[in-house]
């Protein structure tokens, strides 16, 4: 009996080891081929992070973290498939990732069905934490909601009344313009809006869209194309001379992946979100980018920063629940304190949405690249919706 139980235990303390070098599987997606301007780099900065957690011994008690990664193209059947592969076929123990709002709204409704933690990394549209919010998403970056708020904040200091708008449409310029609407109008009930465009994504008609723009005659333009959209429609809009004279307030401008590529035709003055990268020194953001730069041989993008800080909240969060059953690390999420590039954030426990900000300020060229001056960066605790407002637009299940 006693030779039975020395080997019982030697049996199991051989198990262990192997027990816990067992890998922490997380199923990440996004639109690798739709969108490589900002979906390299942000997979970049998940494969930084990743490697540094690893290197420094892994997670509960020596688990290293394994990504399988899947391209979306930019469909939402497409990441609702993959999603359901990663699920059943290799058993990982969260989703991750996404770029586009529809399918990160597409991959939040396999979450709530599977019963398993998506961690949101880029969608923006409002309702992936509010209208179609589940207990099982949590989202990274500030909503359409906090970076409207935020540029509305600069818009309703302009002298302009008559507003016109573009957006692609789909649920992230849908989402954006209403909420740039419906805050401009709270601070400035004199604006009006007398034009709208709402081009299908990646297919811009940039000189029918700028003609109709300006034969509407605003005083004022919200924009929110990016990419390729971006691109042309600027291009266009210098062309016939419809910045000449008129204010532009603007999405996502500012980020690198976007604002690179517009070279010497970047317009001057208008108000954007962006990241400065080049201007900020901060020691925890030079760190980084020294990182990154050794690692890839070029500087971050904003995708680089999300990627990264997407996974380190991630490893957080499973450090604080001390295991990847689902139900703890949802308890972890909610309330969790990630350290990051731009500082601290808070994922708050009501929509599960996160406090990381974004910069604004106003574009300028430098030689022949555009560059933000006169930016500073807004904390996005101070953007985030009011409790009695969540409440009313999240579904009470999603809040238990």
């Amino acid at each position: 009996m006693k030779k039975r139980l020395i080997v019982a235990v030697a049996l199991t303390s051989m198990a262990l080891p192997a027990a816990a070098q067992k890998p922490i599987l997380i199923g990440e997606i996004s639109s690798y081929s739709t969108v490589p301007a900002f979906t390299v780099p942000y997979r970049n900065g998940w494969q930084l992070a990743v490697e540094e957690v690893n290197a420094a011994g892994g997670l509960l008690d020596g688990r290293k973290i394994e990504v399988i990664s899947r391209d979306d193209a930019g469909k939402p059947d497409d990441a609702t498939r993959h999603a359901s592969e990663l699920l059943s076929s290799h058993h990982v123990e969260l989703l991750t990732g996404t770029f586009l709002s529809n399918v990160g709204l597409a991959v939040s409704d396999v979450a709530l069905r599977n019963k398993v933690l998506f961690v949101a990394a880029e969608p923006l549209s409002d309702a992936l934490v509010w209208e179609k919010g589940n207990r099982y998403t949590f989202r990274l970056r500030p909503s359409t909601y906090m970076q409207s708020a935020m540029l509305v904040e600069e818009a309703a200091k302009l002298p302009a009344k008559r507003w016109a708008t573009i957006a692609p449409n789909y649920e992230y310029g849908q989402s954006a313009v209403a909420s740039f609407k419906e805050r401009l109008k709270a601070k400035r009930p004199d604006v009006e809006f007398v034009a709208e465009q709402w081009p299908a994504l990646g297919k811009l008609e940039a000189g029918a869209t700028v003609q109709a723009l300006a034969a509407a005659k605003p005083e004022a333009i919200f924009n929110v194309t990016f990419g390729a959209d971006l691109t042309k429609f600027v291009r266009e809009g210098n062309l016939r001379g419809l910045f000449e004279g008129r204010s532009v307030v603007s999405m996502l401008t500012g980020e690198p992946e976007y604002l690179d590529p517009l070279k010497d035709e970047t317009p001057k003055g208008w108000v954007v979100t962006g990241y400065p990268w080049d201007q900020i020194t901060t020691p925890v953001h030079q760190k980084f980018v020294q990182a990154y730069q050794k690692r890839y041989g070029e500087p971050p993008r904003l995708g680089s920063v999300v990627g990264y800080t997407t996974f380190m909240a991630i490893a957080e969060a499973i450090r604080k629940a001390k295991s990847t059953d689902t139900e703890k690390m949802i308890a972890a999420f909610r309330g969790l304190n990630v350290d990051t590039v731009f500082g601290p954030i808070t994922f708050r426990a009501i929509d599960q949405q996160s406090t990381f900000g974004a910069f604004v300020g106003r574009l300028d060229l430098k030689g022949d690249r555009g560059v933000m001056v006169d930016w500073h960066y807004k904390e996005g605790r101070d953007y985030l919706p009011p409790d009695a407002l969540v409440k009313q637009r999240r579904p009470a299940e999603a809040q238990k």
